[in-house]
């Protein structure tokens, strides 16, 4: 197999790239300089959420456990408000306010700087957070919601685990932070809102779910264009990240886009036509019918969470 050229060419850009880990952090908790635990965790996550766990819960009762739902969402409320906090100020710390916060530098003298640890400390924080976060896919199975397992809450879930194992362990300071930060500030909108949905008295008084999906597509145009910015005005930060970044951030439009899209327009247009035809006694049984197509739109977050919790 080594003999293969393609084979050999990464396993030699593989053993290039050893080089260029950080120090401080490629040998921490769950990055152990090797990304094979990550990719094992992934493998098991898909696994579980996709055929494993469906199967388990075909003929049995679905759980429900609701106060268990709003201590876990409000530990990553708390969590994700923490992260926020301390990369905004990791940043400030270590001086990133100097060139505006536009282009934050990271080499090998980054690694050096006493300043840049806090930094490190949370990006690994961070990372872990991301693992912690499957725990959301699990509790859909086991509540029998598997149609809120779309394509793009799997990919969404597995791609930023693996892709923070490489930040992380390679890039864990610079211009990690803006993405960083404001992902964590979204999420403590997001866990806010899946808190207050376990409680059955808020179900009902809860009207701002899809401006968090606008707040999320907001997210992720604002770090694409940070980091193509990043890109051609010469930032000193390795090149391979922002192809990394800026293509994940493309994916994320498209994918987060076209929830927003079949969730928030087309649905409730077709609620829209309900509603005429329920007006003029139009139905297929020939009955009135009330056209309230779940108040005109699917309940959902882009979290690939499609419907309501």
């Amino acid at each position: 197999m080594e003999k293969i050229p393609v084979v050999k060419d990464v396993l030699r850009l593989y053993e290039e790239g050893k080089a260029t880990r950080d120090p401080r952090t490629k040998d921490l908790f769950m990055l152990y300089d090797n990304p094979v635990y990550v990719w094992i965790i992934t493998l098991v996550y898909i696994l579980f959420v996709t055929l494993i766990g469906p199967r388990y819960m075909k003929n049995r009762p679905a759980f429900t456990f609701p106060r268990f739902l709003v201590v876990y969402n409000s530990i990553l409320v708390v969590w994700s408000t923490y992260m926020f906090v301390e990369i905004i100020a990791s940043a400030i710390h270590a001086d990133y306010w100097k060139n505006g916060f536009l282009c934050c530098v990271y080499n090998k003298d980054t690694q050096k700087d006493p300043k840049e640890a806090r930094m490190a400390r949370i990006i690994h924080m961070f990372f872990l957070s991301k693992i912690v976060e499957l725990v959301d896919s699990v509790l859909m199975v086991l509540r029998k919601k598997q149609e809120q397992i779309s394509f793009l809450h799997v990919y969404h879930h597995c791609s930023i685990v693996n892709i923070y194992w490489w930040v992380t362990t390679y890039i864990p300071g610079g211009q990690s932070w803006f993405c960083s930060s404001l992902n964590a500030f979204v999420h403590i909108i997001m866990y806010t809102y899946y808190a207050l949905a376990a409680i059955p008295s808020m179900r009902g008084k809860l009207w701002w779910k899809k401006y968090i999906t606008r707040l999320q597509l907001t997210q992720f145009v604002l770090i694409f264009f940070h980091t193509i910015q990043t890109t051609f005005t010469g930032c000193d930060f390795p090149l391979w990240s922002h192809v990394l970044l800026s293509s994940y951030m493309i994916s994320m439009m498209v994918l987060f886009g076209n929830f927003y899209l079949q969730t928030y327009i087309k649905n409730k247009r077709a609620g829209y036509k309900k509603t005429d035809l329920a007006q003029n006694g139009v139905s297929k049984n020939g009955s009135v019918t009330h056209g309230n197509s779940v108040n005109g739109h699917s309940n959902g977050i882009a979290n690939g969470h499609s419907k309501s919790d």
